[in-house]
C-alpha cells in the first residue's frame, strides 16, 4: 500500500480514530480453534478475548500473547500467521485480543492514544485482565508470558512491553513502532511515515517512565520489511535502539548473520543470552514474513499483510521465546521404539544445508560460556550436523 494513497485513505475518515483499510485477514472456507472467552475481568478497553489451549502443554506452562493487525480479526490473522498450529505443535496457550469496530473503524489496536497506551488504563488493562485470567486458569508459569504482534498491533506490543515490564519474558514486533513517540494521530502518521531519528536515551526514557519498573527488562526481537511504504523500516532501528539503551548494551551489533537469507543483527549480555535481535527482510513490504521453519513444515498461509518471505517468522519468534525445545509425549512415545535400518546418506537438502550454515555462522558468531576466547571449527561442524540430525 502506497504513501499516497494511505494519505487519500486518511482524508476520507470520518472520525480520527485510526487508519482505515479493506476487510483483511478473513480467509473464506477455514477456521480456527480460537475460542472466546467473556467475563475475564475489567474491560475498559472493549476488546474481545479469544484463546486456545492445547491438550497437552509443555513444563513449565508458557503463554503467547498475539495482537493481530488494522482490518484482521484475531480468527484471521491465527490462521494467516500460524500460531495456533505452533501452539499445539510445541505446547503453549494462546491468547489472542480482538479489537472491535466500536473503538477503532479499521480495528487497529490504539497504541497512540493517551488512554490506550498508560498503564492500568483502557486497552493495556483489559489485555492484562486477559493475561492474568490465563495464568490463573491454565497455571501458566508467570515467568513464561511472551507477546508479539503486527503493525498496530506491534505497536501495542510496544505499550504492553513498556506498561507492564515485569509480566513479559520476552516480545516480537512485527513492522511495528517504538513506545511513546505519539500521543495522537497526527504524530502516529508522523511515525508511521518518516520515523524521525531520537537519541536512543530519549527513547529509552520513554519506556522508563511507563510504569516504576527498573529491570529486568523483557527481551525483543523486532521484524521488519526494507520496502514497507505503510510503516517506514527506520522504526525498526528506533524500537531496537529504545531496548538497546534499557538493555545497557552498545548499538554496535555484537553478531550479523543471516537467517534463511535475511540479515539477522543480535546483542547478548555477559552470559550469552540474546536480548535483541533485529531481523531485515529485504524487499518484503508491509507484512508478517512466512515461509517453511526449521522443522520443514509451513505455519499460516498468504493473505493481506500475510507475505511469502521464505523466512517464517512465527516460528523464529517461538524459537527466540525459548518454546520450540518441547517434544509432545506421543513423539516421545514413537522415538522410543527401535529404529528402522538406516537408509543409505543422501545429500542434505537445501533446506538443510541452509540450516547448517545458519548454525556453523551462529556457533562461530555469539558468546560461549568457557574460558577460552577461540572456537573449533571442527566442533561447530559437528554441531550443526547433530541439530539438522545428520550426525549422531
Amino acid at each position: 500500500m502506497s504513501l499516497a494513497r494511505n494519505v487519500d485513505l486518511l482524508r476520507r475518515l470520518p472520525r480520527l480514530d485510526g487508519l482505515r483499510f479493506a476487510e483483511f485477514g478473513r480467509i473464506p472456507g477455514s477456521s480456527s480453534p480460537l475460542e472466546e472467552v467473556t467475563g475475564f475481568g475489567d474491560n475498559p478497553g472493549a476488546l474481545r478475548m479469544f484463546a486456545f489451549v492445547p491438550a497437552q502443554l509443555q513444563k513449565p506452562r508458557a503463554l503467547v500473547v498475539v495482537l493481530h493487525g488494522c482490518g484482521q480479526t484475531a480468527a484471521g490473522y491465527d490462521l494467516g500467521a500460524g500460531w495456533s498450529t505452533l501452539a499445539r505443535h510445541y505446547g503453549f496457550a494462546l491468547l489472542m485480543p480482538e479489537q472491535q469496530r466500536v473503538n477503532n473503524g479499521n480495528t487497529c489496536f490504539n497504541w497512540f492514544n493517551p488512554e490506550d497506551r498508560a498503564r492500568d488504563s483502557g486497552e493495556p488493562r483489559s489485555i492484562r485482565e486477559m493475561i492474568a485470567h490465563m495464568t490463573e486458569t491454565h497455571r501458566i508459569d508467570p515467568r513464561r508470558i511472551f507477546i508479539t504482534g503486527l503493525s498496530a498491533g506491534g505497536g501495542m506490543t510496544s505499550v504492553m512491553l513498556a506498561t507492564y515490564p515485569e509480566v513479559f519474558a520476552a516480545g516480537a514486533i512485527i513492522a511495528g513502532l517504538p513506545y511513546g513517540i505519539a500521543s495522537n494521530l497526527r504524530e502516529a502518521l508522523d511515525g508511521m511515515f518518516h520515523s524521525p531519528a531520537r537519541p536512543a536515551r530519549e527513547l529509552g526514557d520513554l519506556v522508563r517512565r511507563a510504569s516504576d519498573h527498573r529491570g529486568p527488562w523483557p527481551k525483543v526481537s523486532v521484524w521488519h520489511g526494507s520496502a514497507d511504504r505503510t510503516v517506514n523500516p527506520g522504526n525498526a532501528n528506533e524500537i531496537v535502539k529504545q531496548w538497546l539503551d534499557l538493555h545497557d548494551l552498545p548499538e554496535v551489533p555484537m553478531a550479523e548473520t543471516n537467517v534463511d537469507g535475511y540479515p539477522r543483527q543480535a546483542w547478548w549480555n555477559k552470559d550469552g543470552e540474546t536480548l535483541v535481535e533485529s531481523y531485515a527482510i529485504t524487499d518484503m513490504a508491509h507484512g508478517t514474513p512466512l515461509g517453511v521453519a526449521d522443522n520443514d513444515q509451513r505455519y499460516g498461509m498468504e493473505g493481506a499483510f500475510l507475505i511469502e518471505a521464505g523466512i517464517s517468522s512465527s516460528y523464529h519468534i517461538a524459537k527466540f521465546f525459548g518454546l520450540t525445545g518441547w517434544i509432545p509425549d506421543a513423539a516421545k512415545k514413537k522415538a522410543a521404539k527401535p529404529a528402522a535400518p538406516a537408509a543409505p546418506a543422501r545429500s542434505p537438502a537445501p533446506h538443510l544445508a541452509r540450516s547448517i550454515r545458519a548454525k556453523v555462522a551462529e556457533e562461530a558468531a555469539e558468546p560461549k560460556q568457557q574460558e577460552s576466547r577461540g572456537f573449533d571449527l571442527g566442533q561447530i561442524i559437528t554441531r550443526a550436523l547433530t541439530a539438522v540430525g545428520l550426525m549422531k
